[in-house]
């Protein structure tokens, strides 16, 4: 492994810590710029209770509401405007990853010179952004862990195509992560947002470099804790001990140190992005479909690997380290614990059919691709291959 890593991101983590959003805010600026989602923070108390706290800390606020779940770039060109009129000084996201991405790129939007969708994997004249204003992140979500990277995934809506930007300067300053915040949601989206956080730590799982045995230890970790914990804060909201439990995985999941060293692509994710670009399906839920889907494709080509993970988390036996039934047998209980707590596992649940799926592979390969125009993984994946996947998971 050669590696560098670091994360500046101050973490203040545990229930009751929202009421401290006033005083870190107000360590970075005056006016906050608040972007938030569709309107659950306003319907279950939580905007008031931020901007109460706020307030009480002198910081002032404009509000940017309506983030989508798979935010746009309007979205994010509209927040951006609203922070310059307003003379925004601070960025705080209140929110899903929705918000938090998106807050994330408004922030670098005020500095940034050019179309902010050059910022974006996958364009030509490429340019990261290099400053941002200081954002503060306040999850409502486990899910992306986007409160403590330095990631943001946007969706370009005229062209159907959704793409990410890392940078230095997206890293928020502060996430302020208060499990109590996740008590009112549903148990649908409590459920895509652990297959989100498994996914995550999966997608460096099988497809990282070898010779990794803590990162892969520290994967499995995270992989049985939402196993163990997950299904309690699906059955009960209120919860806490579960709650924070997922929330502590989503966050450990992405915010650097179960990748360190992997120098792992994200297919999954890659084609997943493309299928919610192009129905608006909640993120978390199209990685459901597509994750084992992906798994017995890839695992034809490194049996040993999925046995591994089939011995390790479900404590299947092996016959050897090559045990292709291990491995099936591990994908399969895999799958059945993603629809135990509610996922979709099929296209066709969320709508999606086979008329696309050309078009899909195609944009997918848009975003992410090698210097032979394949998806990066473990395999590597031809248009071909991205339609074969999603053709089986009909």
């Amino acid at each position: 492994m050669k590696f560098e890593f670091q994360n500046p991101t101050h973490l203040v983590f545990g229930a009751g810590t929202l009421s401290k959003l006033g005083e870190v805010v107000s360590s970075y600026g005056k006016k906050a710029l608040l972007v938030t989602g569709s309107g659950s923070v306003k319907r279950n108390g939580t905007f008031e209770r931020a901007i109460s706290s706020l307030k009480a800390a002198g910081v002032s606020v404009a509000e940017c509401s309506g983030v989508e779940p798979n935010p746009r770039l309007s979205t994010v060109e509209r927040g951006a405007a609203i922070a310059r009129k307003e003379g925004c000084d601070v960025v705080v996201a209140l929110g899903g990853g929705s918000a938090m991405d998106a807050a994330k790129v408004m922030a670098a939007a005020l500095f940034y010179d050019g179309e902010l969708w050059n910022m974006m994997a996958g364009q030509e004249n490429r340019k990261l952004p290099s400053q941002a204003l200081p954002v503060v992140t306040v999850p409502t979500l486990a899910a992306t862990g986007s409160e403590m990277n330095s990631g943001a995934v946007i969706t370009n809506e005229k062209t159907a195509i959704k793409s990410f930007v890392t940078a230095k300067c997206l890293y928020p300053k502060t996430a302020i992560v208060d499990p109590e915040l996740t008590a009112s949601v549903p148990p649908d989206q409590t459920a895509y947002g652990i297959c989100d956080l498994i996914t995550h730590v999966t997608e460096s799982y099988f497809n990282g470099v070898d010779g990794t045995p803590l990162q892969d230890r520290f994967a499995e970790g995270v992989i049985l804790t939402a196993m163990e914990w997950g299904p309690r804060a699906v059955a009960d909201g209120n919860d806490i001990e579960a709650r924070s439990q997922v929330q502590w995985a989503s966050v450990a999941a992405l915010n650097g140190w179960v990748q360190v060293g992997t120098a792992s692509p994200f297919p999954v994710h890659m084609i997943e992005h493309t299928l919610s670009a192009h129905h608006d399906i909640p993120h978390g839920a199209g990685l459901a479909v597509v994750n084992p889907a992906w798994m017995r494709f890839a695992s034809r080509i490194r049996p040993e690997r999925f046995a591994t993970f089939a011995s390790r988390i479900f404590g299947i036996p092996m016959q050897n380290p090559e045990d292709a039934r291990a491995a099936a047998e591990g994908i399969d209980r895999f799958e059945a614990f993603l629809r135990s707590i509610g996922c979709p596992t099929r296209l066709s649940e969320t709508g999606i059919g086979e008329k696309l799926l050309e078009r899909y592979a195609t944009d997918t390969l848009l975003v992410a691709r090698d210097s032979e125009g394949r998806l990066p993984g473990r395999p590597p994946m031809s248009k071909e291959d991205i339609a074969d996947v999603l053709r089986s998971a009909l």
